[in-house]
């Protein structure tokens, strides 16, 4: 279940991603996001820096290169207070299932491997609810590197790390960038339990196990009655109904 930071239980679940750019943790929680549905349950998502609060700051300091990595993360714990309190904990209290793409262990690596001191950007984040499970997608940063840089022409300033003179080429940069947060990633792993899935496993593979990971967790999730826009939400694409195909065994009836 999920908890307040005092440690109260909340009715409903919190299942969190995480992974560096390329670990595929956005197309599993999505694959995860259209099953719940299918299945009945009452399912909410919340997205990484997308509080209309910060989004206008963001983008200006972004484009005229005026965020330090202290007023960077000062900024993303004010969307993630926003959403906790806009999207999630509402969510949750009525005992519905919330999804999150990114949640505060990307701040721990992002903002560690930027130079911001470990300790004070865990006190930041300490309002934060503990999720019920909070996946790592592993992958090695030579593949993750594969999958970002062959479909991205350029690279953005922050995005690629230029902030912290890494190096002055844009692709050596995001690599350095992100060859640090994939090592405080897997030191996040023991000290806050993530849950480690293999991103190199093939996608059906890698969806199979989190849903055997989080059944346990659903019972008592808020359900809503059957309706049709869910049955096809449930179909969609590469959703519960192709991995149902590719494993059988899984098929719920």
């Amino acid at each position: 279940m999920a908890r307040l930071p005092d440690g109260r239980a909340l009715p409903g679940k919190l299942f969190i991603v995480e992974g560096i750019d390329g670990s595929g943790k956005s197309t599993q929680l999505d694959l995860l996001r259209k099953w719940l549905i299918g299945q009945g349950y009452c399912v909410a998502f919340s997205e990484w820096n997308s509080s209309p609060l910060v989004k206008a700051t963001t983008k200006k300091g972004k484009k005229k290169q005026m965020l330090t990595p202290a007023s960077f993360s000062l900024i993303h714990a004010a969307d993630m207070a926003d959403r906790l309190e806009r999207q999630i904990l509402p969510a949750l209290k009525a005992g519905a299932i919330v999804l999150a793409d990114r949640y505060i262990y990307t701040a721990f690596g992002r903002d560690v491997a930027r130079g911001v001191s470990p300790d004070w950007v865990r006190k930041v984040y300490s309002f934060a609810v503990e999720p019920t499970v909070a996946f790592y997608f592993r992958v090695p940063l030579e593949e993750s590197l594969q999958r970002i840089l062959g479909g991205r022409p350029t690279l953005k300033f922050y995005e690629a790390g230029m902030d912290i003179g890494l190096s002055d080429d844009p692709y050596e940069s995001f690599a350095l960038f992100q060859g640090r947060i994939l090592e405080e990633y897997d030191k996040m792993v023991k000290e806050f339990g993530l849950t480690v899935i293999d991103a190199t496993l093939p996608l059906p593979e890698q969806q199979e196990m989190v849903r055997d990971l989080i059944g346990p967790q659903l019972s008592g999730a808020l359900r809503v009655e059957p309706s049709a826009w869910r049955e096809v939400l449930a179909k969609e694409s590469v959703s519960g109904s192709y991995l149902d195909e590719v494993l059988p065994e899984r098929r719920t009836p």
